[in-house]
C-alpha cells in the first residue's frame, strides 16, 4: 500500500471508477453475504419506537438497504458510485443519494441511525475527522452510528485499485471519540472465527 499522500481528487475518482466498472461482479460476489449481526447491532441500540429513519452510508447495490426497508424502517441509501446508486434504487425501491464521501451534504439531526458497513475505510485518514463529524451531526440526539472496517496496523493507500485505510482498533476508537461519539460496543467478524481470522472490526457509537 502507499503512504496516503495521494491527492483527494485521485483518491475519489479512481476508487469510484473501480466500483463503477465492477458493479455487476461486486453485486454477484456480495449479495449473499450475511450481515444480520451488524444490522441487529445498529437497531438494538436505537432508542425510541420504530420505525426509524436510517441512512445506509455506502449502500452499494442496495442489499442491506432493502433489508432495512423490509423491516419497516424509512431507509435512505447513499453511495458515490453512479452504478451502485442506480442498482440500489432498483433493488430496494428506496431513495438513494449519490454523494461522494468527501463532499457530503447531509441534513442535520435527521437520522435515528447510520449504517456504515464496509465503507468508511475508504475515507483518507486526514479527512476522516471531518467526515465522522458530519455523520455525528446528521444523527438525532443520541442517534447511533454503526461502522464495520477491515482493521490492521494503520496501513493506508492503494489496494486492488481502491484507496483504503486499515486502522488499528485503538486508532479507530480515537477517531470516533474525537468526533464526539460515545462507544457502545465493538466486536470482530466473522463471528466465531479465531482472532487471526477476523479481519473486520465492527463498532457501535452513540452521538454524544
Amino acid at each position: 500500500m502507499g503512504s496516503g499522500g495521494d491527492d483527494l481528487e485521485t483518491v475519489v475518482g479512481v476508487t469510484l471508477d473501480h466500483y463503477n466498472r465492477r458493479a455487476d461482479a461486486f453485486w454477484e460476489g456480495t449479495r449473499g453475504h450475511d450481515v444480520m449481526q451488524n444490522i441487529a447491532a445498529l437497531l438494538r441500540h436505537i432508542r425510541g419506537a420504530a420505525p426509524f429513519t436510517l441512512l445506509d452510508f455506502g449502500c452499494g447495490p442496495g442489499r442491506d438497504l432493502k433489508v432495512f426497508a423490509e423491516l419497516g424502517h424509512v431507509a435512505i441509501g447513499l453511495d458515490g458510485a453512479e452504478r451502485f446508486a442506480e442498482m440500489a434504487r432498483i433493488h430496494s425501491g428506496c431513495e438513494v443519494w449519490r454523494q461522494d464521501f468527501l463532499a457530503l451534504d447531509l441534513p442535520q439531526g435527521h437520522f435515528d441511525g447510520i449504517f456504515a458497513n464496509a465503507s468508511l475505510f475508504h475515507v483518507p485518514s486526514r479527512e476522516l475527522p471531518r467526515v465522522l463529524r458530519q455523520l455525528h451531526d446528521a444523527l438525532k440526539p443520541e442517534g447511533v452510528l454503526f461502522s464495520s472496517i477491515p482493521h490492521g496496523a494503520n496501513q493506508e493507500g492503494w489496494s486492488d485499485g481502491r484507496y483504503g485505510v486499515f486502522h488499528a482498533p485503538e486508532s479507530w476508537r480515537a477517531f470516533g471519540l474525537a468526533a464526539g461519539f460515545v462507544e457502545i460496543e465493538h466486536y470482530y467478524r466473522p463471528s466465531g472465527a479465531p482472532p487471526g481470522a477476523q479481519p473486520w472490526l465492527a463498532s457501535v457509537w452513540r452521538r454524544g
